[in-house]
């Protein structure tokens, strides 16, 4: 006599080997991210507790952090407004280069860090192309902290683009018609209708391009000047750190990078979870 089993439980059991996959995966995990980053705790604890304040908390270490988290938000918050825009304009209209427009946002993608990072300051620079008309108006933009976001910006585009793609291809257009029919302006309906249903995607997209800005190196320095307490991000610290053989210092200021970015993250990650439920 056989047993029958329940639709529920065959569906639990399309990928057999429970055990076996998820042992793989926290080993896999164990070996990229978890013991890698317990390296740098324990490199940071051969310091005292005066050598890492010292370290972590010195004026110059203080400035990077406000440049780099400050210009990963502002640069994020940018994705996200007109981001949202890119990708409404590739989903719901048709127009000519459509196709050649949607490969363009891919290219910070592919596109090497330290070739974008040339290529913008090029461009920004005081006599560049476009940077020459910002001289003129007194806003200098390449060797500033504008350029670091106008960089950040340029390679998180499509980590937000990407991201509410999808849920706007889901979005029946018919729940806007109805909107408009029942009296709504556009306000109201991309206030009441569109936003409630784009927001998780729009957090998730903020927080990947905020992540990538955290972390970006190659195409910031080019734009950026590297000039201490003024255009010196985080990351770039951490290398002079490690150039002048201070590893300890340059973990410590790793792992207090880190643990706020860790934090930012986890913070926007829990709001998304709420909003989905």
């Amino acid at each position: 006599m056989t047993r029958s089993i329940s639709p529920a439980l065959k569906a639990q059991r399309v990928l057999p080997g429970f055990r076996l996959t998820m042992g793989f995966t926290l080993l896999y995990l164990s070996l990229i991210v978890l013991i890698p980053l317990s390296m740098i705790v324990l490199k940071t604890s051969t310091l005292s507790w005066a050598q890492f304040w010292s370290a972590v908390a010195s004026p110059r270490a203080m400035a990077s952090y406000r440049l780099s988290l400050g210009a990963s938000l502002v640069g994020a918050m940018m994705n996200v407004l007109f981001g949202s825009v890119v990708a409404w304009a590739l989903v719901r209209y048709d127009f000519p280069a459509k196709r050649f427009m949607d490969g363009l946002v891919d290219l910070p993608f592919a596109l090497p860090t330290a070739v974008a990072g040339i290529a913008m300051t090029t461009l920004y620079a005081p006599n560049g192309w476009v940077g020459r008309y910002f001289h003129a108006l007194g806003i200098p933009v390449a060797y500033t902290w504008l350029g670091i976001v106008v960089v950040l910006t340029f390679i998180g585009l499509p980590f937000v683009v990407r991201t509410v793609e999808p849920v706007i291809q889901d979005l029946d257009a018919a729940v806007e018609e109805a909107a408009s029919s029942l009296g709504a302006n556009r306000w109201q309906a991309i206030r009441r209708v569109i936003l409630p249903e784009l927001l998780p995607a729009l957090l998730t997209g903020f927080a990947l391009s905020f992540a990538r800005g955290l972390g970006e190196y190659g195409s910031v320095i080019f734009i950026a000047g590297n000039m201490p307490m003024r255009t010196e991000i985080t990351p770039l610290l951490i290398m002079i750190k490690l150039e002048q053989f201070d590893y300890a210092g340059a973990t410590a200021i790793a792992l207090v990078f880190l643990v706020v970015s860790f934090g930012l993250l986890l913070g926007v990650n829990v709001l998304q979870r709420r909003l989905r439920k």
